[in-house]
């Protein structure tokens, strides 16, 4: 068995044309950017299936290897999964390393992480990853010996491998059994406060982190390369209606997006999960974005999300001709998509609308009078009025404005009330 080496930046990217499981080059060559290497060369071809021992054919295999010699690559990206064994035999028999399409993304995941958790999610992902492609790679470490005084437990390296693996991927599971409970209270936090969570999804480079800076100023990386922001970020979106909500960016989709990643950011995908709406920011230049809002409504699919309410982003408009910023509604009359530009923020005032409209509060508006010995009651109403305007005369009385739900008007029975209209409400009045 051949030593692989360490690194590796210049690639030959493998290609087949399959009856199914079809996935798409220039995505690979970008994926391939996106981890640091550079794509020098492309192998493709077509089978009716891949072949069980090498993916590709014989015939195709010499091609890489001549490919190799002549472009002097170190590493071979493949643009399919391949399984264990298929990895093995064509690095024993092209020498240099072999890279699967899934493993390309763990590694793009593993530049990307940031946080404590999102290290660990990434980390997990691996070593699911890497357990089902152990190798006898260390057999001179074994410890089953021949001779007196030389025989061992009976452990392989291999066997070692196995369980220092098995040991660590249960640690971890521990650590984000944590990271979750914590997250899980925060969501309940805000699920009691009442304030709408409303989460960024789609396709990986379609702008969405892009777009949490325009209407947030979060200052949260943003590049023009797949998979460019990994962790994710929470942060108050105030509606010019006087109400809020919580914004949150997402790990980008992928087509066929790896199932170790898939399970192991399945507590950061959970904000999506339990969204009360999801902003699916798509790039509308894109050649192929009706593929790509199916991929992403699968992988919606796979972490039960499939049936919170989505309003559609159209984004990247500058790039279009003769397309400007609209709502287009619902026949319910409900905001359906908008067509704006994150990059220049043209049409994000549409987006701050439709928003209103969508999460238009059915909370009554009260204007509420308390004399100066009733000022107590203020301290009952925390967590269940929100007080918009406060204003106190030279007696101590007060005089309130506030938004209350209608189930929770047998708080106001003690005091003189005056209903208010949401439109006389001046948009300087809103805090």
């Amino acid at each position: 068995m051949f030593e692989r080496p360490e690194a590796g930046e210049r690639a030959i990217l493998v290609h087949l044309n399959l009856q199914v499981g079809q996935e798409d080059l220039d995505e690979l060559k970008e994926l391939t950017k996106s981890a640091g290497a550079q794509p020098i060369h492309v192998v493709t071809g077509s089978r009716q299936k891949p072949d069980p021992k090498y993916f590709v054919g014989k015939g195709k295999l010499e091609e890489v290897k001549e490919a190799v010699a002549e472009f002097a690559a170190d590493i071979i990206i493949v643009n399919h999964p391949l399984s264990p064994s298929q990895q093995r035999n064509l690095e024993k028999s092209l020498e240099v390393r072999v890279v699967d399409r899934n493993g390309l993304i763990l590694d793009i995941f593993a530049q990307r992480a940031q946080t404590f958790e999102g290290k660990l999610q990434v980390e997990l992902a691996q070593l699911k990853h890497l357990s089902t492609r152990l190798i006898r790679g260390w057999t001179h470490l074994e410890r089953q010996k021949g001779g007196i005084g030389l025989r061992g437990p009976g452990e392989t390296q291999l066997e070692t491998d196995r369980r220092l693996l098995a040991v660590r991927i249960k640690q971890i599971q521990q650590r984000l059994e944590k990271v979750q409970k914590q997250r899980h209270q925060g969501r309940s936090k805000r699920k009691k406060a009442e304030i709408p969570t409303v989460s960024l999804v789609g396709y990986t480079n379609a702008g969405k982190s892009t777009l949490f800076n325009t209407l947030t100023g979060a200052g949260i990386y943003a590049a023009d390369q797949l998979f460019a922001t990994l962790d994710p970020t929470l942060r108050h979106l105030p509606l010019s209606n006087g109400g809020e909500v919580i914004l949150a960016d997402t790990v980008g989709f992928i087509r066929h997006l790896p199932h170790e990643l898939v399970a192991a950011f399945r507590s950061t995908l959970q904000e999506a999960a339990e969204a009360d709406l999801l902003l699916h920011v798509i790039d509308a230049h894109a050649e192929d974005r009706d593929d790509t809002i199916f991929q992403v409504n699968q992988v919606l699919n796979d972490i039960d999300a499939g049936k919170i309410p989505q309003l559609r982003i159209f984004n990247k408009i500058d790039l279009l001709d003769s397309v400007s910023p609209h709502i287009d509604y619902a026949d319910d009359g409900k905001p359906h998509s908008v067509w704006i530009s994150a990059q220049t923020g043209n049409g994000c005032d549409l987006l701050q609308q439709a928003l209103n409209e969508l999460f238009a509060s059915s909370k009554l508006i009260k204007k509420c009078f308390l004399p100066a010995g009733q000022l107590g009651l203020k301290s009952k109403w925390f967590g269940l009025v929100r007080i918009i305007d406060e204003a106190m005369d030279e007696y101590g009385d007060c005089e309130l404005t506030i938004e209350i739900d209608p189930k929770n008007l047998g708080l106001l029975k003690e005091i003189r009330v005056e209903d208010v209209a949401k439109y006389q409400l001046a948009e300087a009045d809103i805090t």
